[in-house]
């Protein structure tokens, strides 16, 4: 389908790569495809027990005495999809279009992040023809939840010097820093009764989430957040008690929906209507411009006995829905508009035994990322629960002196006549985990434009493919002026 786009073979391994099955932890069988990939092509590789794929090329002509260079991406994608689509990710590949100047995927994301970086460097591994210094294409799993495969990676595996990180989304700029993070998971006991009464179905939806690292700092809404605060406003309103809770779905993006059951005495139809009325045209005053669509809906499901949180075990759910934080906690001092320190109240569930809270830290300082992950356990154990840390990874913190940076920089202007901004972001980058692993690596990320990423919307621009790829390229090929 992608055949009449150019550079071809860019394009041809997009759609190669799109068609395996790749969301995070199913990474199998696209680490299957790589090797296969190095085995045909004659090169040394290395595939460990994580599913991280290595893959060694040797210099071209007249660039053997130079150190080699890393192209570095992931292989696994977001696995999200419309409301209502029924796409499984374990057995399908992604479905691909053509919109304009853009490649969409049907009703699910599209996994351009970072499905391209694969593209971009088995394209460079087969030709034959272009100039570079040795290659070491590291090619990680299970990136999105945790920097799961770069954490576990060999060290032995990295011997570059350079380091260029092909999982960024916006052409133009370079980064050359990134917060780090870490994932808690709070649990609190609960129990349950049995009562009678009816039973109400509220849900949250028609928020735009998002990537909680890049988009954090919009205002947008939180459907988990926001359905926390919806109960602790009815229960003032109508005496009832909680059946269950669920909202969100992965660590690295805002929850975009939420739903509820709850318990009630008697009819509250009416009572129930102005409620959500009321409450959907405070949220949409509240966050008109950014998330103007949210929707909340109720329905009545049924009446009868059915096990309810006891009152005590609901109050401390509310209690800590209340108090989770989320969005930016503290804005960089240095860099504008750039979010030093964030929390996302990312996924909740209530089961038999248990209310479950994922949030996920982001911070550029270390000290800050701590402290902040300090008060989600202390409000966890006040209510009696506890918490976990999980896909801690460090920040790769900006260097004032990086030969990398520069060369790219000024070969960005040359090339395209305008500046390539060197900037740091508020997302992880596997950057910081493999500089811990091979200290002195000089380090920059760069790609294509990629947008609406980790949503059903996401697209990755063509024309922008392909100035990137003349740029990667080009950048290769002048890596002899470093020396």
């Amino acid at each position: 389908m992608l055949e009449r786009l150019k550079p071809e073979r860019v394009f041809y391994y997009f759609e190669e790569i799109s068609r395996i099955p790749r969301a995070s932890w199913n990474t199998k069988g696209i680490a299957g495809y790589l090797e296969n990939f190095a085995i045909t092509h004659g090169l040394d590789y290395q595939r460990d027990h994580y599913d991280n794929v290595v893959i060694y090329k040797k210099a071209s002509k007249g660039y053997e005495d130079l150190p080699a260079v890393i192209l570095q991406g992931h292989t696994d994608m977001v696995a999200e999809q419309e409301e209502g689509w029924n796409h499984d990710f374990d057995e399908e590949g992604i479905s691909l279009c053509i919109s304009g100047d853009y490649i969409c995927a049907d009703h699910t994301t599209l996994g351009a992040d970072d499905g391209i970086a694969a593209a971009y460097a088995l394209a460079i591994l087969e030709d034959d023809h272009l100039q570079h210094p040795a290659l070491e294409v590291i090619l990680t799993s299970n990136e999105e939840v945790g920097l799961e495969g770069a954490g576990k990676l060999d060290s032995s595996l990295i011997n570059g010097k350079y380091l260029i990180n092909l999982d960024s989304e916006e052409e133009g700029y370079l980064l050359c820093g990134c917060a780090g993070g870490m994932n808690l998971e709070s649990r609190l006991p609960v129990t349950y009764v049995e009562e009678a009464g009816v039973c109400y179905e509220i849900t949250i939806t028609g928020l735009k989430g998002g990537h909680s690292g890049m988009e954090i700092v919009k205002p947008r809404a939180n459907a988990n957040k926001l359905m926390g605060r919806f109960l602790f406003e009815l229960k003032e309103r109508i005496p009832c008690l909680l059946v269950s809770l669920k909202g969100g779905n992965k660590h690295n993006v805002i929850a975009s929906g939420a739903e509820t059951v709850i318990l009630t005495e008697e009819d509250c139809d009416a009572e129930l209507e102005e409620a959500v009325r009321q409450y959907q045209d405070t949220l949409r005053r509240e966050y008109g411009k950014e998330d103007g669509q949210i929707t909340v809906q109720w329905k009545k499901r049924e009446e009868g006995k059915v096990q309810a949180l006891h009152p005590v075990s609901m109050e401390k759910v509310i209690f800590y829905l209340i108090h989770q934080p989320h969005g930016v906690i503290k804005m960089s001092g240095s860099i504008e508009n750039m979010a030093e320190t964030s929390a996302n109240a990312a996924v909740m569930a209530l089961d038999e035994e248990k209310f479950m809270a994922l949030t996920s830290i982001r911070s550029a300082l270390e000290s800050a990322g701590t402290s902040l992950s300090r008060q989600i356990f202390y409000l966890t154990e006040f209510l009696g629960g506890e918490c976990s840390v999980s896909g801690s990874y460090p920040a790769w913190e900006y260097e004032e002196k990086s030969p990398l940076r520069e060369l790219a920089c000024n070969l960005y202007q040359e090339m395209f006549n305008k500046p390539m901004k060197a900037v740091t972001i508020h997302a992880g980058l596997e950057c910081g985990l493999l500089k811990d692993k091979a200290p002195g690596l000089d380090c920059i990320s760069f790609g294509p434009d990629i947008l609406d990423v980790h949503s059903p919307k996401e697209r990755l621009c063509i024309s922008s493919t392909e100035r990137m790829w003349e740029f990667l390229l080009h950048l290769l090929k002048n890596m002899k002026s470093l020396f």
